[in-house]
């Protein structure tokens, strides 16, 4: 029986997953995605052909590779049927779990609500409707896909919600659907999407007794885990590398490789703690350079020096075996190039992520920077400060940079 290989975000997400999880794809059987919404964002670039994929699994670009969307992933009909509409027939190579749960219409509209009635104090999410569709999980209240299969049910049962939630619904002025409006909606869903509907978990462990090569994929980064990362500024799912299990229905042992994804710099979208950003010149150096604005949202992300802080924090939570650094060709041309080495809280210094990162103070530790690595395709021709550069990172997390990136093409990685 095979183990399914395992891609994990360690920073506040946007670390280039996309790229990797292509890269891999190419020698896989499946690509599986075990967490999140349509609030992620992959940004693959191939032969100067830039495509964004939010929901489908990056295998999608690798025509040999089949897709799964596991029960762990909360999912957007309407959304996810207009990123399907940048490829051709995705008969017998897409296979969305009849447990994920639906997000609907209106849970944006209630994400969106409760962010504005928060004022100052709101946590700075996409406006997706990520947050209420796992809440709805969570509570019992939800739906799922398999039940897209029955729409004339689906229905009643969503009015019926309305209904109960009626005073709750007015407060944040979502208006109540009109039935046959919704009946129209959950068709054209069925309509579209039905083929694919099956049971993933069975699916998983057929493919598994059958050997096949398999990733796994999740959404956002560590920092952002609802459990692991600076709560509550973080996403409503598990976002580490033990989501993959309960997201797809497999058990730890089927884990086997675990590649953890980091820039060679930080970035953070939305509100929350983010001890080594950078809000001056240097940050918008990297922020053009790097072209930070989010996927999803086009927000320009925040950006700052590499944090190996929470980065030995996110190697030992995800039980990583080796980094892929990214985009370390943004950081040409710098004369100096900072990593945040330790924190500085209520006058004591620390070596690890507290409770509080709101009150952590970085420690910085500078080192030389190189002309051009944009391109490189061999480790050995990186310039010297380059590879000085990533050998210290390396002590510092403890964990080998396997996987270098030295542009968005898919050609430019180096492996070690």
């Amino acid at each position: 029986m095979s183990k399914a290989d395992l891609i994990v975000g360690l920073q506040w997400g946007d670390e280039g997953k996309g790229k990797i999880v292509d890269h891999m794809a190419q020698t896989h059987d499946y690509v599986c995605r075990f967490a999140g919404g349509h609030n992620a964002g992959h940004t693959i670039v191939i032969n100067g052909k830039k495509y964004a994929l939010h929901l489908i699994p990056s295998g999608v670009l690798n025509a040999k590779a089949k897709n799964i969307v596991g029960n762990g992933v909360v999912l957007s009909p309407k959304d996810f049927i207009i990123e399907m509409e940048q490829f051709d027939d995705l008969k017998g190579r897409l296979f969305l779990s009849d447990k994920a749960h639906v997000l609907l219409p209106y849970h944006a509209l209630i994400d969106q609500a409760k962010e504005r009635m928060k004022g100052d104090k709101a946590i700075g999410t996409t406006g997706k409707g990520i947050g209420p569709a796992y809440g709805d999980k969570i509570a019992r209240v939800g739906h799922r896909l398999g039940e897209l299969l029955n729409p004339e049910k689906l229905t009643a049962k969503i009015l019926a919600y309305f209904e109960q939630n009626k005073a709750i619904f007015a407060a944040m002025e979502v208006e109540t659907p009109k039935e046959a409006d919704l009946l129209a909606e959950l068709e054209g869903y069925k309509a579209v999407l039905g083929a694919h509907i099956v049971d993933t978990t069975q699916l998983m462990w057929k493919i598994m007794d059958e050997d096949k090569k398999i990733l796994l994929e999740g959404a956002q980064g560590t920092m952002l885990d609802i459990d692991h990362g600076t709560y509550p500024y973080v996403t409503s799912s598990t976002t580490v590398a033990s989501g993959a299990c309960a997201g797809l229905g497999i058990n730890p042992k089927d884990i086997g490789k675990v590649t953890g994804i980091a820039k060679a710099y930080c970035t953070r979208v939305g509100n929350g703690p983010f001890p080594s950003e950078d809000f001056g010149d240097e940050g918008d150096r990297l922020r053009k350079a790097g072209h930070e604005f989010g996927t999803t949202t086009g927000r320009p992300r925040r950006c700052g020096w590499f944090d190996a802080v929470a980065m030995r924090h996110a190697v030992r939570v995800n039980g990583v075996d080796q980094v892929s650094l990214m985009k370390l060709d943004v950081l040409d041309g710098f004369k100096e190039v900072k990593v945040c080495v330790a924190y500085e809280v209520d006058g004591k210094e620390i070596d690890y992520v507290p409770y509080e990162l709101e009150d952590a103070t970085p420690i910085y530790k500078s080192f030389p920077g190189w002309d051009k690595t944009e391109g490189v395709q061999d480790f050995d021709k990186l310039p010297d400060t380059a590879k000085s550069y990533i050998k210290a990172l390396e002590e510092m997390i403890g964990t080998k940079m396997g996987i270098i990136s030295t542009s968005p093409e898919r050609a430019d990685t180096i492996i070690r």
